[in-house]
């Protein structure tokens, strides 16, 4: 073995240890898992076909789906193309569950498949609510969560997996964000069924969030070393979004577009990417820790990150201000 790949390897198999002896601190946070007999399903806020006033259920349902602007639906399709893309989010997060038979007893695969499960409705509410009101060329739609699925998925967190849950922690407080705000778009343009769904789904990432935070909150405390650096080494790649892969077979700049108007309509903003890496600064105490060396120039810079962003913000809203409308197949080829 060279020396770099012996240098990597001392590195991260400590971290794989003290996840594995996290173990008992992880099966205490099981609780923020909603039993499957007590969880909220994609049916429960769409309407029952099987009912003898379906055609009357199906038509109030639509009625406030037909104000919904261009804007708001290219960041709905986005969101949900997004959670429709959650296989890829599963088989990465299994680098922490390390779940072999895919039946595991171990706490951490029995949270995996608990998140996965909960987070499986998500994209599922939202297709069949796409689907129903009939605003959005559903095959597009299709076609761009078949390629996002196909090309894949990379947070660049391998090969640390304390990345993993950093990265993790990240993406759910940002899609919390990005769906309340979605919620509370559709909630102004009249359809409070849609903003209900909204903030019921950013719920359900709240309690997510809650999770990883917490995991990566006990490694800044047991391993706060290494736990600095790879959280440095995570903001100096910039987060990736999970959909950032995302194509309609047509379009090679889907995403920034799509990202363009998410920031244009504050659904996802880069004031939120800041927001969000001052919370987990803050979350896992960053500042407090008592660090020396590399550990203590990452931690500095980490406590300076978000504000550093803050004062780029206003040049990049600028910015994207001045992109001119993309076209998108979602919504039948119209310019956004």
């Amino acid at each position: 073995m060279s020396r770099k790949l012996e240098s990597v390897a001392a590195f991260v198999e400590p971290q794989f240890e003290l996840l594995h002896d996290m173990s008992a601190f992880v099966e205490q946070q099981l609780n923020l898992l909603t039993a499957p007999s007590d969880a909220w399903q994609p049916s429960d806020y769409l309407p029952d076909f099987g009912a003898d006033d379906w055609r009357d259920q199906l038509e109030t349902f639509r009625g406030p789906a037909a104000e919904l602007s261009d804007e708001l639906l290219v960041v709905l399709v986005g969101d949900m193309v997004t959670e429709e893309a959650l296989p890829n989010y599963a088989v990465s997060l299994n680098l922490l569950a390390h779940d072999q038979t895919g039946t595991s007893p171990d706490p951490w695969a029995r949270w995996l498949r608990g998140w996965t499960a909960e987070e499986n409705r998500h994209g599922d509410l939202l297709n069949a609510f796409l689907r129903l009101t009939g605003r959005v060329d559903m095959r597009a739609v299709e076609v761009t969560v078949h390629n996002l699925i196909t090309n894949g998925f990379n947070p660049k967190a391998h090969p640390n997996p304390y990345a993993g849950l950093i990265y993790t922690s990240f993406q759910e407080c940002a899609t919390k964000i990005s769906h309340m705000n979605v919620g509370k778009l559709a909630q102004r343009s009249g359809n409070a069924h849609l903003g209900k769904i909204c903030k019921r789904i950013a719920g359900d990432e709240a309690r997510h969030e809650t999770f990883y935070t917490r995991m990566m909150s006990e490694v800044m405390k047991r391993d706060p070393e290494r736990g600095v650096l790879v959280f440095r080494e995570m903001l100096r790649r910039i987060i990736t979004m999970p959909g950032r892969l995302m194509g309609d077979g047509g379009d090679p700049s889907l995403f920034d577009g799509f990202a363009v108007v998410a920031q244009r309509t504050k659904v996802y903003t880069i004031y939120d990417y800041a927001g969000i890496i001052r919370h987990l600064v803050e979350t896992w105490k960053v500042a407090t820790l008592t660090l020396s060396g590399k550990a203590a120039a990452a931690q500095e810079f980490l406590c300076k990150q978000a504000e550093r962003l803050e004062s780029l913000a206003e040049m990049l809203t600028d910015e994207v201000a001045k992109q001119e409308p993309a076209t998108f197949s979602w919504i039948h080829g119209r310019r956004v």
